[in-house]
This record gives structure tokens, sequence and C-alpha cells, in this order.
């Protein structure tokens, strides 16, 4: 025990290596399944060069953002501040932000590879059973999930280590203060990764999208062919689409999440007054234990993800592993709580226990399960809002329309409840710090959440590539089983990311408050209200920015397959092979020229509000940005999840005014028409949210030292404030000198 309390802070990387070597070995096994005939591996080589090329084109652009932006903060943490508000940062956070970004880049590479392999292998498989296409699906989602999660965890966890014992002594006489320089320089490590995931999730949503719509209009609505089929010229940038956006985003905004909630909850942490067994360190190493433990879980838990056969369900199977991952992780928590914090603990003022921290947690762990149960609720097959939409699209296009709207405005009202229940309830029992560990709760099963959400895209790839092979009804049959609870996992692990950004987010304002001195907001004051409004808009112009630059890029893919058809003679006949890289190239080119503005938004926002009008303009800006993003993230990413879901629930037949409709009616074309706008909203839009409401909270949190209040003019505020309440009470209506002494006193202890 002396061992593990000594030793503790080089345990944590050791569980993110863990992680890796798992994933290594789960890549190892996809790699040595059967990838089919030569027309299949042909299918799966476009489909790979194309998420290559866009990769290759991401970073090339992505990488003069990351040098310019490393100079820049290797040049602010070269400034010292004032006696009254001194800057604990270093140069250092340059190198902390360069790696971020690079793990952050390389967990979507991970993700990417595997996806491009796995589609393939899972196609071959279903030729067998569904049993095994969902062995192979999932096993390759695992390879993301744990990959993504280890090198989170590892990363995070070797570069605390390394800037701890740079900076800090931990016997002298200033270890506090260059504990907090230790964190605060760490932040340039979630800076790194989240920009990166912004840019990730927001090229790659472009991409897909404006592939899927583009693919959907000419080839399923005008030439009345079947998605995917091979004579669609969008086809393979479509399926592309799925592998930069789905997998790379995904895996990008899920390793910035995962270290962002960390990273707070270490913030946090480092200001707690904790008498344990680890120099005061307990509540800043506790939230990388959690995770590690998480990951550990949920490796564990993943034998859970098996059918016997055929008829079984997938989803059971799915949700029996998440919920197995979350069981062990709440368990683990409560003995490692209990083990690592001392009886009480103090922040800003508030008492808390390691009790109360643990059931914070577990409040953690419970929002995320209503979220996703809420979530699949509202997008999945057979439940009452798809239905709806289903029935809707019987009297044409707008009323499929006005149905999807609809369902995903009422799909954010019991997540918000969810939401508030949870942030008032963490707080209650352990402060902000309460409500960063409930993050941190809902984030330890990242690796679980992540790999169901990658079989996802794995399952569309290989239903695709079956159709383009012409292979047996039955194959695409099984990959369409798979793919249906794929766009359900899918939806539900987007609303878990958002609702992990909102607790998130709000530690991060906490953390933010406390370094850039104030105190409060007050949305009397003219200017911080305007930030609030300013806030409240941002997930608007940037939602609006996305939409467009999708049906921009779809409009040039429109144009080319169409050329196409006209153009090249056989190509409806099979005589003629359509040109792909053509549809690729055009992809690529609009999504890496397009996710520059909408990605500037969030960095340089929080930048001009906090130096031109200071910290509590920020602030507002930042409440304003949270609530909004929030409820346009859910609102979007249900709505498109539950349009898809209703336009695949044709392809079996559905009931409608006691006739069964299958695909090529008047029904099946409107929900089409439904898919197609609810695909930027699912896949772009939507699902940025999360990463920009993290984003701009973080950026914030950097460079609040720079910005911040001392601390003697917020003691004058409150003095003053103290003043006016003693003499609305005095009935003399005179100060006495002794009372004024002791509120000042009373303000300025450390």
């Amino acid at each position: 025990m002396i061992f593990l309390q000594q030793n503790l802070i080089y345990l944590i990387p050791v569980f993110g290596l863990m992680g890796i070597i798992v994933m290594a070995f789960q890549r190892a096994w996809v790699n040595r399944q059967d990838a089919g005939d030569s027309q299949m591996s042909e299918l799966a080589g476009y489909i790979a060069d194309g998420a290559m090329a866009f990769l290759r084109a991401e970073w090339k652009v992505l990488s003069y953002f990351v040098v310019i932006a490393g100079i820049l903060l290797a040049w602010s943490g070269t400034l010292k501040g004032s006696p009254e508000n001194p800057i604990h940062s270093s140069p250092v956070i340059a190198i902390a932000f360069v790696v971020g970004a690079v793990f952050s880049a390389f967990a979507g590479f991970i993700g990417m590879r595997i996806a491009t392999r796995a589609n393939v292998r899972t196609t071959q498989a279903a030729r067998t059973s569904l049993r095994k296409a969902l062995q192979v699906s999932f096993t390759g989602g695992t390879v993301m999930g744990f990959g993504v999660a280890g090198l989170a965890i590892f990363g995070l966890g070797s570069v605390f280590i390394i800037l701890y014992h740079s900076f800090v002594n931990p016997t002298g006489p200033d270890a506090s203060a260059e504990l907090k320089k230790t964190i605060e320089v760490l932040a340039g490590f979630s800076l790194g990764a989240e920009s990166i995931a912004l840019f990730a999730r927001v090229g790659g949503g472009i991409y897909t999208k404006a592939a899927d719509v583009g693919a959907d209009l000419v080839g399923k609505v005008e030439a009345g062919i079947p998605e995917d089929d091979v004579r669609n010229p969008a086809t393979i940038a479509d399926n592309v689409g799925d592998n930069v956006g789905d997998v790379a985003g995904m895996g990008a905004d899920l390793f910035g999440s995962y270290v962002a909630t960390i990273l707070a909850t270490m913030v946090l942490g480092q200001e707690i007054e904790s008498a344990d067994a680890f120099g005061g360190m307990a509540p800043v190493l506790l939230p990388m234990l959690i995770a590690g433990l998480g990951l550990i879980f949920s490796m564990v838990s993943s034998v859970f993800v098996r059918i016997k056969t055929d008829k079984d369900s997938v989803q059971h199977a799915l949700n029996m592993g998440n919920w197995m991952s979350i069981l062990l992780t709440a368990v683990a928590s409560y003995f490692a709580v209990r083990w690592l914090l001392p009886p009480t603990m103090v922040i800003r003022g508030f008492e808390f226990t390691p009790t109360a921290v643990y059931y914070a947690i577990l409040i953690g762990l419970l929002v995320g399960t209503l979220m996703s149960l809420i979530t699949e609720y509202y997008t999945a097959m057979g439940k009452r809002p798809v239905n709806s939409i289903i029935q809707q699209s019987s009297t044409g296009h707008a009323t499929n329309i006005i149905g999807g709207l609809s369902v995903g405005m009422e799909s954010t009202v019991l997540p918000i409840l969810v939401l508030a229940g949870g942030i008032y309830g963490s707080y209650h029992f352990a402060g902000f710090y309460g409500v960063a560990t409930a993050a941190a709760g809902m984030m330890a099963t990242t690796a679980m959440q992540l790999a169901i959400d990658a079989f996802g895209p794995i399952a569309d790839n290989a239903g695709g590539i079956a159709e383009m092979s012409g292979l047996p009804a039955e194959v695409r049959e099984r990959t369409d089983i798979l793919d249906a609870v794929g766009n359900t996992t899918a939806a539900t692990g987007k609303g878990f990311a958002i609702a992990s950004a909102a607790l998130t987010s709000l530690a991060l304002f906490a953390a933010f408050a406390g370094i850039s001195g104030i105190t409060a907001i007050d949305i009397y004051k003219a200017d911080v209200l305007a930030g609030l409004f300013v806030g409240g808009m941002i997930p608007f112009i940037f939602s609006s920015l996305c939409i467009s630059a999708v049906g921009r890029a779809a409009m040039a893919m429109v144009r080319e397959v169409r050329r196409q058809f006209k153009e090249i003679p056989g190509i409806m006949e099979y005589k003629a092979k359509p040109e792909y890289e053509k549809c690729v190239a055009i992809s690529t080119e609009a999504s890496i020229r397009e996710m520059v503005l909408p990605g500037a938004i969030a960095l340089l926002s929080p930048v001009i509000v906090g130096f031109i009008f200071g910290p509590e303009v920020l602030g507002g800006l930042l409440a304003g940005v949270t609530v909004s993003g929030v409820l346009m993230g859910i609102f979007q990413s249900n709505a498109g999840g539950a349009w898809d879901n209703a336009k695949k629930s044709f392809e079996k037949g559905v009931l409608i005014n006691g006739e069964m409709e299958f695909k090529g009616s008047d029904s099946h074309k409107a929900s089409v028409t439904g898919d197609t706008v609810g695909d930027p909203f699912k896949d772009t839009s939507g699902p940025s949210m999360n990463i920009l409401i993290k984003l701009m909270s973080i950026v914030s949190l950097v460079i609040a030292p720079h910005i911040a209040v001392p601390f003697v003019k917020n003691a004058k505020t409150e003095i003053r404030k103290e003043i006016q309440i003693q003499q609305s009470t005095d009935l003399n209506g005179v100060i006495k000198r002794d009372t004024i002494k002791n509120v000042t006193d009373t303000l300025l202890i450390p």
C-alpha cells in the first residue's frame, strides 16, 4: 500500500499503456480475418486511399495552425504579470500544446485505419453469419475505443509527470504555486487536443455529408438506383466520409473530451485543501485514476458484446457491454475514492467528504446512462418519435420535415432536465469539484462508448461494399441490421458527448473563474448581458456555416455526378467505371476550405472578448454559448438520427394507414428528403457543438491568467458591498471602523 501511495502518479500512464497494448492485439486479430474476393478488396482500397488523402490534406493545413499557435503560446508563457496578478505559466505550454495536437490527430488516425480494414472484413464475415459480422465490426470498434482512451491517459499522465518533476519541489515553500503552474501549463495539452478535434469533426462532417447528400439526391432520387450502388460516382466518397467524419472525427472528438474532463477536475483539485497521504495531491490524481479504471473495465466488459444466433438482438448485446462497464467502474470508484481522499476536504469554503465525491461520480454515471437511453428512444426504429415521422411521410416531403424538426425539439426536454438534475446534485455533494468528478465519472467509460460508436460506421461501410460487390441479398440484410443499430449507437454516442461537454464546460468555467479572479457574473451589467447574448448566438452562426458548407459542397457533388451520368456512356449498364476520384477530390477540397471559419470563431471569440472586455464579460459569453450549444447539439443530433432511421424503416416495410409501404414509394421518397436534411444536422453541426463549447472554455482557461482581475480589486468591491449591507441595517447610519477592518481582514485571507 505504501508503495502505491509513493508511486501512484506513475501508475496512471501504465493504465494507458495497457489500453494501447490490448488495442494492438485487437488490431492484429481484425487484420487476420478474411478480406473477401478481389473486387471487395479493390473497393475497400478505394475507400482507404480516399480517407488517407483527406487526412494528409487536413494535416497539412492543421500543421500551419499548430506551429503558429505554438509560437504564440510560447511567447505568452514568457509573461510574468504583476505582483498583484502573477501569471503562472511557462514557454513549455507550447510543447504541451503540440503534443496534445499530435496525440489527438493520431487518435483519429488509429480509428480510421482500423475502420478501413474492418469494413471489408465485416462484409466477408456477413456472408457467414450475423454473429461473425458483429464480432468483426465491434472488435474493429474496440481498436478505436481502447486506442483513443489509452492514448489520452498515457499522454496526459506522462506529460503531467514530466511537468510535475520540472516545476514542483514538494517540500519547498512554493509547492502550491508550482503545482498550479504545472496544471496551467498542462492545459496546453488539452487546448491542442480540442483544437484538432474541432477541425477534424467539422472538416470530416462536411466531407461525409457533402458526399452523402450528393450521392442520395442524384443516385436514389433522380436515377432511382439503390444506395451504395457501384454505378454512383459519389458512392466511394460517401463511404470515405463515414471514416473521416464518423470515425477519425469522432476519435479526435472524444480524445479531446476525455482530456478536457480530466484537466478540468485537476484544475479544481489543486485548489482543494486536502490533508491526504499523497502530499495534498489526491484530488488532482483522482480523475486520472478513475479514467484508468474505466479503461480497464471497458476492456473487460467488451467480452459481453456477443450474440449466439442471428435472431439475437445486436442492440441488447451492445447495451450489455455498456452497462457492465458502467457497473464495474461504479464499484471500483468507491474503493478508489475511499483509499485516495482524506476524511474531509474544502474547496472555496465548501466542505465535503470522500463519500460525497463518490455520490457525485455515481450521478455522472447515471446522467450518462440516462442520456444514452433517452437518445436511443428518440432515434431508434420502432419507437414513437421515429414512427411519427414515418406516418407524416405519407402526406409528403414537407410534413416529414415538420415531423423531424418537432421530434428534435421535443428531444431536448428530458436531456436538459437530466443535466440540470445532475449539475444540482453533484454540486450539492461536493461543490464544483463534485460537478467535475461527475463529468469524470461519465467519461470514465469512454473506451466502451467509443467502441460502440465506431462499430456503426464500420457496419455502414460493410453494407456499402456488399451492395457495390453485388453480394447475395442476405449479406446486405445482415449488414443492414448492424447499420440500423449503428445509427442509434451513433446518436447515443453524440448525446453522451454533449452531456459530458455540458458538465465539463461548467467545471472548466469554475476553474476559469478561480484563475481569472472573478467571483460572480452580474447579468445586471449591460456589458455582461451583451456577452451572454453574443455567446448564445455563436452556436447558431457556427451551425449555419457548417450546414451551408455542406450545401455548397453537395451542390458541386450533384453537378459532378450528373455530368458523369451524362458524359460517360455505359455507367448505368455497368459497362463503364465512374470517375470516383473526382468526387473524392470535391469533398476533400470543400471540407478543408470550409472548416477554417467555424474553427476560427471558436478559437478567436474568447480571445477577443476576454482581452477587450475582461473576464466577467467573457464569463457571460461562455454561459451563453454553453446553454445554447447544448440545446442546439441535442436538437440537431436527435432530429438527424430520427430522420435517418425513419428512412431506413422503409427497407423492411412500414404500416401506414393500414397498408404496407416499402422503398420506392412516395412516402419513402419523402423520408429520403428528411434524411438528406438531417444529414448535416447529425453528422456535421450537431456533434460539433460539444467541441465548440469545450474549446471556448479551454481557450478562456488558458488566457485567464493574462486577463485576471487582481485580488485586491475584487476585495475592494466586496468590501463596498458589505459596507452597503451594514449601512442598510445600522439604525444610526454610521459605519464603525472596526466593522470595515473585520470585513477587510476576512476578504484578504489567502
